[in-house]
């Protein structure tokens, strides 16, 4: 499903992404991981069609993310860290141009939009009768994941998705993806929230300053580095060990 062959992306002097390579089939779960800077959205952008790699190759389906954007598109579902929607439209009008624009028919897409909303808990009067402007922030991750898999796409990329969902909603969500995985998508999951990455995903990748660290099933990597959790493991590998002991000592110095 997914196929990054020496995937690069430069900005001015900067190296963002730096031969980045691997392989993602259908049915899996994969945690895409990297602290801050490391080059996750860069990468997730370049293999949505959003970013023009600057060397290497990425193919989603088949279809090269750089001589092929629209197919990838197509093939797509993204839901961002920003949860950016047009908030002059209503929840209803903001699905039903996304449908619009995957080519789903009106008759075939209210359906669909109403089996998400019921999901997610939604009413439809909250659908039409407000702007998304002035959704709380839960909601509006609830419209954009709905945006995200109206069109049944074959891979799903979701960046910190659970951002502003309820307990209720994070656990429904939770289970989607992984009966979306069981039917065959291929599913990147980019979070700072390591426990639910290591309870959820069946391989892990974590990059840093752009270039590929670990790449491997969870239990397998813990076991490789002699690391009890994934927590653990991730702050050794990007250099944030001490890190407690840092807090500790800096909140001393309020202390009278």
């Amino acid at each position: 499903m997914i196929e990054v062959d020496r995937l690069s992306k430069v900005f001015g002097s900067q190296r963002a992404v730096e031969n980045l390579s691997f392989s993602i089939p259908g049915g899996q779960i994969v945690g895409f991981l990297g602290p801050n800077g490391a080059g996750k959205t860069t990468t997730l952008k370049m293999l949505t069609g959003m970013l023009r790699p600057t060397a290497g190759t990425a193919k989603i389906c088949g279809f090269d993310v750089g001589e092929q954007p629209i197919e990838v598109k197509r093939r797509v579902g993204f839901v961002p860290e920003s949860g950016a929607v047009f908030e002059s439209l209503s929840g209803l009008e903001y699905l039903e141009m996304v449908a619009a624009l995957y080519g789903i028919a009106q008759d075939a897409a209210l359906p669909r939009i109403r089996e998400f909303i019921a999901f997610f808990d939604l009413s439809f009067e909250t659908l039409t009768d407000k702007l998304l402007g002035a959704y709380s922030k839960g909601m509006r991750r609830k419209v954009v994941i709905t945006a995200a898999l109206l069109h049944n796409p074959p891979v799903v990329f979701f960046d910190e998705p659970l951002d502003g969902l309820d307990a209720n909603a994070a656990v429904g969500f939770k289970a989607l993806i992984q009966t979306l995985a069981r039917e065959g998508k291929a599913i990147v999951y980019s979070s700072h929230v390591l426990d639910v990455v290591e309870r959820m995903c069946d391989r892990i990748i974590i990059i840093d300053k752009g270039k590929l660290l670990l790449d491997g099933r969870p239990d397998a990597l813990l076991a490789a580095h002699g690391a009890p959790t994934l927590e653990k493991l991730f702050t050794s590998l990007t250099g944030g060990s001490g890190l407690e002991r840092r807090a500790e000592d800096f909140a001393k110095t309020f202390l009278p």
